[in-house]
Protein backbone atom coordinates (compact mmCIF):
# COMPACT_ATOMS: atom_id res chain seq x y z
CA UNK A 1 0.00 0.00 0.00
CA UNK A 2 2.74 2.65 0.62
CA UNK A 3 4.14 1.77 -3.09
CA UNK A 4 0.62 2.76 -4.56
CA UNK A 5 0.29 5.86 -2.07
CA UNK A 6 3.07 7.06 -3.32
CA UNK A 7 3.13 5.94 -6.94
CA UNK A 8 0.43 8.02 -7.23
CA UNK A 9 0.94 11.50 -5.66
CA UNK A 10 3.21 14.04 -7.36
CA UNK A 11 6.32 15.36 -5.96
CA UNK A 12 4.46 19.02 -5.12
CA UNK A 13 3.27 19.61 -1.76
CA UNK A 14 -0.32 21.32 -2.22
CA UNK A 15 -2.00 22.63 0.81
CA UNK A 16 -5.25 25.41 1.16
CA UNK A 17 -4.88 28.49 3.84
CA UNK A 18 -7.80 30.59 4.50
CA UNK A 19 -7.48 34.22 6.49
CA UNK A 20 -7.87 32.45 9.93
CA UNK A 21 -4.79 30.34 9.37
CA UNK A 22 -2.38 33.03 8.72
CA UNK A 23 -3.17 35.01 11.59
CA UNK A 24 -2.52 31.68 13.97
CA UNK A 25 1.09 31.83 15.17
CA UNK A 26 2.02 28.65 13.58
CA UNK A 27 1.59 29.99 10.28
CA UNK A 28 4.75 32.41 10.53
CA UNK A 29 6.59 29.47 12.36
CA UNK A 30 6.43 27.12 9.53
CA UNK A 31 6.06 29.31 6.59
CA UNK A 32 9.31 31.21 7.97
CA UNK A 33 11.21 28.25 8.09
CA UNK A 34 10.17 27.21 4.92
CA UNK A 35 11.34 30.13 3.08
CA UNK A 36 14.36 29.64 5.26
CA UNK A 37 15.19 25.87 4.15
CA UNK A 38 13.78 27.02 0.19
CA UNK A 39 11.47 24.15 -0.04
CA UNK A 40 10.67 24.84 -3.79
CA UNK A 41 8.37 21.79 -4.01
CA UNK A 42 5.78 23.70 -1.59
CA UNK A 43 2.74 25.55 -2.72
CA UNK A 44 0.07 26.81 -0.87
CA UNK A 45 -2.87 28.46 -1.82
CA UNK A 46 -4.70 31.25 0.02
CA UNK A 47 -8.55 31.48 -0.12
CA UNK A 48 -8.62 35.22 0.49
CA UNK A 49 -12.60 35.72 1.40
CA UNK A 50 -11.80 38.21 4.25
CA UNK A 51 -14.45 36.33 6.56
CA UNK A 52 -14.09 34.48 9.10
CA UNK A 53 -16.23 33.54 12.25
CA UNK A 54 -16.63 36.60 13.93
CA UNK A 55 -17.16 38.29 10.35
CA UNK A 56 -15.32 40.73 8.07
CA UNK A 57 -11.70 40.71 9.26
CA UNK A 58 -10.71 43.89 8.42
CA UNK A 59 -11.45 44.87 11.77
CA UNK A 60 -8.51 42.57 12.94
CA UNK A 61 -6.23 41.05 10.15
CA UNK A 62 -5.37 43.47 8.03
CA UNK A 63 -1.45 42.39 7.24
CA UNK A 64 -0.29 42.64 4.00
CA UNK A 65 -0.24 38.83 3.48
CA UNK A 66 1.88 39.14 -0.02
CA UNK A 67 3.98 41.36 1.29
CA UNK A 68 4.79 38.86 4.48
CA UNK A 69 5.78 36.03 2.48
CA UNK A 70 7.77 37.91 0.14
CA UNK A 71 9.61 38.82 3.14
CA UNK A 72 10.01 34.90 4.13
CA UNK A 73 11.42 34.72 0.98
CA UNK A 74 8.70 32.80 -0.77
CA UNK A 75 7.86 32.97 -4.50
CA UNK A 76 4.46 35.22 -4.75
CA UNK A 77 1.60 35.06 -6.97
CA UNK A 78 -0.52 37.82 -5.77
CA UNK A 79 -4.17 39.00 -6.64
CA UNK A 80 -5.28 35.67 -8.50
CA UNK A 81 -9.22 35.40 -9.39
CA UNK A 82 -10.17 32.45 -7.13
CA UNK A 83 -13.30 31.78 -9.40
CA UNK A 84 -11.06 31.24 -12.71
CA UNK A 85 -10.18 27.73 -13.34
CA UNK A 86 -7.60 29.01 -16.27
CA UNK A 87 -6.27 31.89 -13.62
CA UNK A 88 -5.65 29.13 -10.80
CA UNK A 89 -4.32 26.81 -13.07
CA UNK A 90 -1.41 29.97 -14.81
CA UNK A 91 -0.94 30.31 -11.20
CA UNK A 92 0.23 26.49 -10.53
CA UNK A 93 2.32 26.49 -13.50
CA UNK A 94 4.10 29.82 -12.52
CA UNK A 95 4.64 28.24 -9.17
CA UNK A 96 5.55 24.34 -10.44
CA UNK A 97 8.47 26.71 -12.45
CA UNK A 98 9.56 28.18 -9.39
CA UNK A 99 11.79 25.29 -7.84
CA UNK A 100 14.31 27.75 -5.56
CA UNK A 101 11.53 28.98 -3.74
CA UNK A 102 7.74 27.96 -1.72
CA UNK A 103 5.08 29.32 -3.66
CA UNK A 104 1.68 30.93 -2.32
CA UNK A 105 -1.15 31.75 -5.01
CA UNK A 106 -3.07 34.26 -3.70
CA UNK A 107 -6.37 33.84 -4.54
CA UNK A 108 -9.70 36.45 -4.29
CA UNK A 109 -12.44 34.88 -3.64
CA UNK A 110 -16.28 35.54 -2.26
CA UNK A 111 -17.69 33.06 0.82
CA UNK A 112 -20.30 31.39 -0.31
CA UNK A 113 -20.59 32.35 -3.96
CA UNK A 114 -23.75 32.27 -5.60
CA UNK A 115 -26.03 32.24 -2.69
CA UNK A 116 -28.39 35.56 -3.22
CA UNK A 117 -28.85 36.85 0.41
CA UNK A 118 -25.30 35.26 2.52
CA UNK A 119 -22.38 35.23 -0.12
CA UNK A 120 -19.55 37.25 1.08
CA UNK A 121 -21.15 37.22 4.95
CA UNK A 122 -19.96 34.88 8.24
CA UNK A 123 -22.82 33.38 7.87
CA UNK A 124 -22.01 30.57 5.01
CA UNK A 125 -18.70 30.32 6.92
CA UNK A 126 -19.74 27.14 9.20
CA UNK A 127 -23.56 26.86 8.87
CA UNK A 128 -25.50 24.99 5.92
CA UNK A 129 -27.54 27.40 3.58
CA UNK A 130 -31.01 25.68 3.87
CA UNK A 131 -33.35 24.25 1.32
CA UNK A 132 -34.47 27.95 0.52
CA UNK A 133 -31.53 29.24 -0.21
CA UNK A 134 -29.59 26.41 -1.93
CA UNK A 135 -33.20 26.39 -4.66
CA UNK A 136 -32.20 30.10 -4.77
CA UNK A 137 -28.58 29.81 -4.71
CA UNK A 138 -29.25 26.81 -8.11
CA UNK A 139 -31.38 29.10 -10.00
CA UNK A 140 -29.12 32.20 -9.04
CA UNK A 141 -25.81 30.54 -10.74
CA UNK A 142 -28.16 28.48 -13.56
CA UNK A 143 -27.45 24.99 -12.52
CA UNK A 144 -30.24 23.14 -13.38
CA UNK A 145 -29.19 19.52 -12.78
CA UNK A 146 -30.95 17.71 -9.32
CA UNK A 147 -28.51 17.61 -6.07
CA UNK A 148 -25.67 14.90 -6.39
CA UNK A 149 -26.55 14.69 -10.79
CA UNK A 150 -23.30 15.36 -12.29
CA UNK A 151 -23.44 16.39 -16.13
CA UNK A 152 -20.97 13.62 -17.80
CA UNK A 153 -18.85 16.18 -19.44
CA UNK A 154 -17.97 17.61 -15.94
CA UNK A 155 -17.65 14.02 -14.04
CA UNK A 156 -15.52 12.96 -17.26
CA UNK A 157 -13.49 15.83 -16.76
CA UNK A 158 -12.45 14.94 -13.31
CA UNK A 159 -12.38 11.78 -13.64
CA UNK A 160 -8.75 10.57 -13.12
CA UNK A 161 -8.81 7.29 -13.10
CA UNK A 162 -7.34 6.19 -16.25
CA UNK A 163 -4.72 8.66 -15.51
CA UNK A 164 -3.41 8.50 -12.21
CA UNK A 165 -3.32 4.72 -13.46
CA UNK A 166 -1.21 5.07 -15.80
CA UNK A 167 1.19 7.11 -13.76
CA UNK A 168 1.13 4.88 -10.95
CA UNK A 169 2.31 2.10 -13.62
CA UNK A 170 5.12 4.25 -15.08
CA UNK A 171 6.04 5.08 -11.14
CA UNK A 172 6.06 1.08 -10.67
CA UNK A 173 7.77 0.28 -13.85
CA UNK A 174 10.46 2.49 -12.93
CA UNK A 175 11.07 1.66 -9.49
CA UNK A 176 11.44 -2.06 -10.48
CA UNK A 177 13.83 -0.90 -12.31
CA UNK A 178 15.73 0.38 -9.88
CA UNK A 179 15.15 -1.81 -7.33
CA UNK A 180 17.04 -4.80 -9.87
CA UNK A 181 19.74 -2.26 -10.58
CA UNK A 182 20.09 -1.44 -6.99
CA UNK A 183 18.40 -4.66 -5.16
CA UNK A 184 20.04 -3.44 -1.44
CA UNK A 185 19.02 0.09 -1.58
CA UNK A 186 15.59 -0.64 -2.74
CA UNK A 187 15.31 -3.05 -0.14
CA UNK A 188 16.15 -0.27 2.42
CA UNK A 189 13.63 2.45 0.88
CA UNK A 190 11.02 -0.74 1.41
CA UNK A 191 11.71 -1.19 4.88
CA UNK A 192 11.51 1.94 5.51
CA UNK A 193 8.56 2.86 3.65
CA UNK A 194 6.90 0.20 5.74
CA UNK A 195 7.67 1.51 8.83
CA UNK A 196 9.85 -1.37 9.74
CA UNK A 197 13.13 -1.58 12.06
CA UNK A 198 16.50 -3.08 10.80
CA UNK A 199 16.73 -6.87 10.62
CA UNK A 200 19.43 -7.08 13.26
CA UNK A 201 17.63 -4.21 15.53
CA UNK A 202 16.61 -6.54 18.56
CA UNK A 203 20.38 -7.63 19.17
CA UNK A 204 21.86 -3.91 18.16
CA UNK A 205 19.53 -2.03 20.82
CA UNK A 206 20.26 -5.06 23.55
CA UNK A 207 23.81 -4.29 23.29
CA UNK A 208 23.18 -0.61 23.29
CA UNK A 209 21.49 -0.65 26.44
CA UNK A 210 24.11 -3.58 27.72
CA UNK A 211 26.99 -1.39 26.78
CA UNK A 212 25.13 1.82 28.56
CA UNK A 213 24.98 -0.13 31.81
CA UNK A 214 28.53 -1.10 32.11
CA UNK A 215 29.10 2.42 31.44
CA UNK A 216 27.26 3.58 34.45
CA UNK A 217 27.93 7.43 35.68
CA UNK A 218 26.01 9.76 37.26
CA UNK A 219 25.13 12.30 34.73
CA UNK A 220 21.74 14.39 33.76
CA UNK A 221 19.56 12.46 32.01
CA UNK A 222 19.22 15.43 28.77
CA UNK A 223 23.23 13.97 28.75
CA UNK A 224 21.89 10.21 29.08
CA UNK A 225 19.32 10.70 26.09
CA UNK A 226 22.31 12.07 23.76
CA UNK A 227 23.95 8.84 24.90
CA UNK A 228 21.32 7.11 23.64
CA UNK A 229 21.06 8.67 20.30
CA UNK A 230 24.79 8.29 20.07
CA UNK A 231 24.09 4.27 20.88
CA UNK A 232 21.18 3.67 18.91
CA UNK A 233 21.56 6.17 15.78
CA UNK A 234 24.07 4.01 13.52
CA UNK A 235 21.50 1.43 13.35
CA UNK A 236 18.72 3.89 12.24
CA UNK A 237 19.32 6.30 8.69
CA UNK A 238 15.92 7.24 9.36
CA UNK A 239 16.59 8.89 12.30
CA UNK A 240 15.43 13.09 11.81
CA UNK A 241 15.39 15.74 14.26
CA UNK A 242 16.53 18.85 16.36
CA UNK A 243 15.91 21.28 18.81
CA UNK A 244 13.85 24.15 18.93
CA UNK A 245 17.00 26.81 19.34
CA UNK A 246 18.54 24.67 22.26
CA UNK A 247 20.58 22.10 20.76
CA UNK A 248 23.45 22.61 23.46
CA UNK A 249 20.77 22.32 26.24
CA UNK A 250 18.88 19.40 24.70
CA UNK A 251 21.86 17.27 24.02
CA UNK A 252 20.10 16.61 20.61
CA UNK A 253 23.14 16.82 18.25
CA UNK A 254 24.43 12.90 18.43
CA UNK A 255 27.48 12.19 16.87
CA UNK A 256 25.98 10.83 13.42
CA UNK A 257 24.09 14.18 12.84
CA UNK A 258 24.33 16.41 10.16
CA UNK A 259 22.47 19.32 9.34
CA UNK A 260 19.66 20.33 6.45
CA UNK A 261 20.08 23.28 4.83
CA UNK A 262 18.86 24.91 1.84
CA UNK A 263 21.73 23.22 0.08
CA UNK A 264 22.18 20.23 1.49
CA UNK A 265 18.90 18.24 1.70
CA UNK A 266 20.37 14.72 2.44
CA UNK A 267 21.01 15.76 6.38
CA UNK A 268 19.10 14.19 9.30
CA UNK A 269 19.22 17.21 11.88
CA UNK A 270 16.83 20.37 11.83
CA UNK A 271 18.19 23.81 13.43
CA UNK A 272 14.20 24.93 13.94
CA UNK A 273 14.55 28.04 15.59
CA UNK A 274 12.25 29.02 18.42
CA UNK A 275 9.59 27.14 16.80
CA UNK A 276 8.05 24.90 19.57
CA UNK A 277 4.36 24.65 18.22
CA UNK A 278 6.28 24.41 14.03
CA UNK A 279 8.33 22.03 15.63
CA UNK A 280 5.94 19.63 16.79
CA UNK A 281 3.96 20.31 13.87
CA UNK A 282 6.60 19.32 11.56
CA UNK A 283 7.34 16.05 13.19
CA UNK A 284 4.04 14.80 12.97
CA UNK A 285 3.87 15.80 9.46
CA UNK A 286 7.22 13.64 8.87
CA UNK A 287 5.75 10.74 10.35
CA UNK A 288 2.64 10.63 8.90
CA UNK A 289 4.62 10.91 5.20
CA UNK A 290 6.16 7.47 6.26
CA UNK A 291 9.99 6.51 6.35
CA UNK A 292 10.74 8.65 9.71
CA UNK A 293 11.57 8.51 13.02
CA UNK A 294 11.26 12.14 13.75
CA UNK A 295 12.04 13.80 17.23
CA UNK A 296 12.44 17.25 18.66
CA UNK A 297 13.26 19.15 21.77
CA UNK A 298 12.88 21.85 23.92
CA UNK A 299 12.61 22.91 27.46
CA UNK A 300 9.59 20.95 29.51
CA UNK A 301 7.82 24.35 30.50
CA UNK A 302 7.50 25.21 26.65
CA UNK A 303 5.78 21.46 25.74
CA UNK A 304 2.98 24.56 26.58
CA UNK A 305 3.55 26.32 23.26
CA UNK A 306 3.09 23.06 21.30
CA UNK A 307 0.62 20.94 22.99
CA UNK A 308 -2.20 21.55 20.60
CA UNK A 309 0.52 19.44 17.96
CA UNK A 310 1.67 16.93 20.89
CA UNK A 311 -2.32 16.45 21.23
CA UNK A 312 -2.86 15.51 17.92
CA UNK A 313 0.43 13.19 17.54
CA UNK A 314 -1.46 11.44 20.65
CA UNK A 315 -5.02 11.55 18.83
CA UNK A 316 -3.49 10.25 15.08
CA UNK A 317 -1.68 7.97 16.99
CA UNK A 318 1.82 8.84 15.36
CA UNK A 319 4.73 7.33 17.01
CA UNK A 320 6.65 10.96 17.28
CA UNK A 321 9.37 11.11 20.05
CA UNK A 322 9.31 15.16 21.90
CA UNK A 323 12.41 14.97 24.01
CA UNK A 324 11.68 17.88 27.25
CA UNK A 325 14.76 18.88 28.96
CA UNK A 326 15.37 20.99 32.23
CA UNK A 327 12.14 19.05 33.72
CA UNK A 328 11.73 20.73 37.63
CA UNK A 329 12.33 23.22 40.15
CA UNK A 330 16.10 22.03 39.25
CA UNK A 331 16.49 24.46 37.12
CA UNK A 332 17.43 26.72 40.20
CA UNK A 333 17.76 30.49 39.10
CA UNK A 334 16.51 29.82 35.69
CA UNK A 335 13.42 30.92 38.28
CA UNK A 336 9.67 29.65 38.41
CA UNK A 337 9.33 31.04 34.71
CA UNK A 338 11.44 28.16 33.62
CA UNK A 339 10.85 25.80 36.52
CA UNK A 340 7.83 23.44 35.33
CA UNK A 341 5.44 22.23 38.16
CA UNK A 342 2.66 21.16 36.32
CA UNK A 343 3.93 20.45 33.15
CA UNK A 344 4.40 16.53 33.24
CA UNK A 345 1.47 15.58 35.07
CA UNK A 346 -0.82 17.61 32.35
CA UNK A 347 1.43 15.69 30.05
CA UNK A 348 -0.21 12.51 31.57
CA UNK A 349 -3.84 13.63 30.90
CA UNK A 350 -3.38 13.21 27.15
CA UNK A 351 -4.49 10.02 25.70
CA UNK A 352 -2.22 8.01 23.91
CA UNK A 353 0.72 9.77 25.20
CA UNK A 354 3.84 7.66 27.18
CA UNK A 355 5.50 10.24 29.53
CA UNK A 356 8.87 9.13 30.21
CA UNK A 357 10.25 10.52 33.20
CA UNK A 358 13.58 8.45 33.57
CA UNK A 359 15.99 8.83 36.66
CA UNK A 360 19.51 7.83 34.99
CA UNK A 361 20.86 6.66 31.68
CA UNK A 362 19.25 2.99 31.80
CA UNK A 363 16.07 4.21 32.17
CA UNK A 364 16.34 6.68 29.39
CA UNK A 365 17.77 4.59 26.67
CA UNK A 366 14.96 2.15 27.99
CA UNK A 367 12.81 5.32 27.07
CA UNK A 368 14.46 5.91 23.89
CA UNK A 369 14.65 2.28 22.45
CA UNK A 370 10.66 1.42 23.28
CA UNK A 371 9.93 5.03 21.55
CA UNK A 372 11.48 3.96 18.74
CA UNK A 373 9.94 0.47 18.37
CA UNK A 374 6.88 2.72 18.86
CA UNK A 375 4.25 2.55 15.89
CA UNK A 376 1.13 3.98 17.44
CA UNK A 377 2.17 5.79 20.13
CA UNK A 378 4.22 9.17 20.64
CA UNK A 379 6.39 9.65 23.48
CA UNK A 380 7.16 12.27 25.69
CA UNK A 381 11.21 12.17 26.89
CA UNK A 382 11.09 14.40 30.09
CA UNK A 383 15.08 14.43 31.38
CA UNK A 384 17.01 16.47 34.05
CA UNK A 385 19.18 19.01 33.72
CA UNK A 386 21.20 18.44 36.92
CA UNK A 387 23.31 15.13 37.27
CA UNK A 388 21.47 12.00 38.57
CA UNK A 389 22.93 8.94 40.48
CA UNK A 390 23.34 5.65 38.51
CA UNK A 391 21.28 2.58 40.10
CA UNK A 392 22.04 -0.44 40.15
CA UNK A 393 20.20 -3.15 38.83
CA UNK A 394 19.59 -7.24 37.77
CA UNK A 395 19.06 -8.25 34.34
CA UNK A 396 14.78 -8.92 35.41
CA UNK A 397 14.82 -5.10 36.85
CA UNK A 398 16.49 -3.63 33.70
CA UNK A 399 13.27 -5.88 31.42
CA UNK A 400 11.24 -4.56 33.75
CA UNK A 401 11.76 -0.48 33.02
CA UNK A 402 9.66 -1.65 30.25
CA UNK A 403 6.60 -2.05 32.10
CA UNK A 404 6.53 1.82 33.50
CA UNK A 405 7.23 0.89 37.04
CA UNK A 406 8.89 -1.37 39.10
CA UNK A 407 10.52 -2.40 42.27
CA UNK A 408 13.84 -1.43 42.27
CA UNK A 409 15.33 -2.00 45.84
CA UNK A 410 13.55 -4.34 48.38
CA UNK A 411 13.97 -5.03 51.69
CA UNK A 412 14.50 -8.93 53.59
CA UNK A 413 10.55 -10.23 53.98
CA UNK A 414 7.56 -7.99 53.95
CA UNK A 415 7.76 -3.97 53.57
CA UNK A 416 5.69 -2.03 55.96
CA UNK A 417 6.53 1.36 53.87
CA UNK A 418 7.16 1.53 50.00
CA UNK A 419 8.76 5.05 48.63
CA UNK A 420 7.51 5.65 44.73
CA UNK A 421 9.27 8.04 42.62
CA UNK A 422 10.22 9.14 39.08
CA UNK A 423 13.24 10.90 37.28
CA UNK A 424 15.25 13.36 39.56
CA UNK A 425 13.30 11.99 43.16
CA UNK A 426 14.30 8.47 42.83
CA UNK A 427 17.46 9.02 44.18
CA UNK A 428 16.20 10.73 46.83
CA UNK A 429 14.23 7.83 47.25
CA UNK A 430 16.91 5.50 47.96
CA UNK A 431 19.31 7.78 49.71
CA UNK A 432 16.21 7.53 52.08
CA UNK A 433 15.50 4.14 52.25
CA UNK A 434 18.76 3.62 52.98
CA UNK A 435 18.48 5.75 56.27
CA UNK A 436 14.88 4.47 57.34
CA UNK A 437 16.03 0.66 56.84
CA UNK A 438 18.77 1.68 59.75
CA UNK A 439 16.07 3.13 61.49
CA UNK A 440 14.58 -0.43 61.48
CA UNK A 441 12.04 0.12 58.34
CA UNK A 442 11.41 -2.11 56.03
CA UNK A 443 11.44 -0.28 52.89
CA UNK A 444 10.21 -0.60 49.24
CA UNK A 445 11.74 1.93 46.73
CA UNK A 446 9.85 1.23 43.12
CA UNK A 447 10.67 3.26 40.66
CA UNK A 448 7.89 4.84 38.47
CA UNK A 449 9.21 6.05 35.48
CA UNK A 450 6.03 5.84 33.15
CA UNK A 451 2.99 5.74 34.77
CA UNK A 452 0.81 5.42 31.50
CA UNK A 453 2.79 2.11 30.44
CA UNK A 454 2.14 1.10 33.93
CA UNK A 455 -1.43 1.35 34.40
CA UNK A 456 -1.80 -0.91 31.13
CA UNK A 457 0.30 -3.90 33.18
CA UNK A 458 -1.62 -6.71 34.35
CA UNK A 459 -3.23 -6.79 37.59
CA UNK A 460 -1.14 -9.42 39.02
CA UNK A 461 2.03 -7.18 38.42
CA UNK A 462 0.82 -3.93 39.82
CA UNK A 463 -0.26 -5.95 42.83
CA UNK A 464 3.09 -7.51 42.86
CA UNK A 465 5.08 -3.87 42.66
CA UNK A 466 2.70 -2.01 45.16
CA UNK A 467 0.61 -4.97 47.16
CA UNK A 468 -2.38 -3.73 48.23
CA UNK A 469 -2.34 -4.53 51.87
CA UNK A 470 0.83 -2.32 52.24
CA UNK A 471 -0.85 1.25 52.44
CA UNK A 472 2.11 3.11 54.03
CA UNK A 473 3.38 4.67 50.78
CA UNK A 474 4.90 7.84 50.43
CA UNK A 475 5.29 9.21 46.18
CA UNK A 476 8.14 11.84 45.76
CA UNK A 477 7.99 13.93 42.49
CA UNK A 478 8.82 17.36 41.97
CA UNK A 479 5.89 18.81 39.98
CA UNK A 480 2.04 18.63 40.50
CA UNK A 481 1.04 16.30 43.02
CA UNK A 482 -2.66 15.27 42.43
CA UNK A 483 -2.04 12.15 40.01
CA UNK A 484 0.56 10.31 42.47
CA UNK A 485 -2.68 10.36 45.27
CA UNK A 486 -4.17 7.29 43.56
CA UNK A 487 -0.78 5.03 44.22
CA UNK A 488 -0.42 6.18 47.65
CA UNK A 489 -4.55 6.17 48.71
CA UNK A 490 -5.59 7.99 51.80
CA UNK A 491 -3.06 6.63 53.86
CA UNK A 492 -0.34 7.61 51.96
CA UNK A 493 1.36 10.48 51.33
CA UNK A 494 2.92 12.54 48.72
CA UNK A 495 5.61 14.82 48.41
CA UNK A 496 4.91 17.10 45.12
CA UNK A 497 4.75 20.62 44.40
CA UNK A 498 1.50 22.56 44.03
CA UNK A 499 2.83 25.99 43.60
CA UNK A 500 5.12 27.82 41.61
CA UNK A 501 9.18 27.57 41.96
CA UNK A 502 11.62 30.18 42.95
CA UNK A 503 14.61 31.36 42.03
CA UNK A 504 17.85 30.25 44.14
CA UNK A 505 20.08 27.19 43.62
CA UNK A 506 18.75 24.14 42.79
CA UNK A 507 19.49 22.77 46.06
CA UNK A 508 18.35 25.28 48.11
CA UNK A 509 15.00 25.25 45.95
CA UNK A 510 14.69 21.62 46.45
CA UNK A 511 15.46 22.12 50.06
CA UNK A 512 13.16 24.91 50.75
CA UNK A 513 10.16 22.85 49.20
CA UNK A 514 10.87 19.41 51.33
CA UNK A 515 12.78 17.02 48.86
CA UNK A 516 15.54 15.91 50.90
CA UNK A 517 15.99 12.88 52.82
CA UNK A 518 15.01 14.63 56.35
CA UNK A 519 11.24 15.73 54.91
CA UNK A 520 11.06 12.05 53.40
CA UNK A 521 11.98 10.14 56.92
CA UNK A 522 9.64 13.02 58.86
CA UNK A 523 6.78 11.94 56.59
CA UNK A 524 7.38 8.58 57.10
CA UNK A 525 7.33 9.16 60.88
CA UNK A 526 4.23 10.82 60.71
CA UNK A 527 2.65 7.83 58.72
CA UNK A 528 3.80 5.48 61.11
Amino acid sequence: MQLVWRSVSAPWRRGIVGDGCLMEGISHEACSLAGTLGLGKLIVIYDDNGISIDGDVSGWFTDDTPGRFAAYGWHVVPQVDGHDPAAIADALEAARAETGKPSIICCKTVIGWGSPSKQGTEATHGAALGAEEVARTRENIGWPNPPFDIPEPIRAGWDARAAGAKVEADWQRRFDAYAEAFPGPAAELRRRWEGALPADWGQFADAAVAELVARGGSVATRKSSEMALDAFGPALPELIGGSADLTGSNNTFWKGSKPVTREHADGNYLYFGVREFGMSAILNGLSLYGGFIPYGATFLVFSDYARNAVRMAALMRRPVVFVYTHDSIGLGEDGPTHQPVEHVSSLRLIPNLHVWRPCDTVETAVAWRLAIESKSTPHALVLSRQNLPFQTRSEKQIADIARGGYVLEDCDGEPDLILIASGSELGLAVAAAAELAEAGHQVRVVSMPCTDVFDAQDRDYREQVLPPAITRRVAIEAGASGLWWRYVGERGAVIGLDRFGESAPAAEVFGKFGFTVENVKKIVTELV
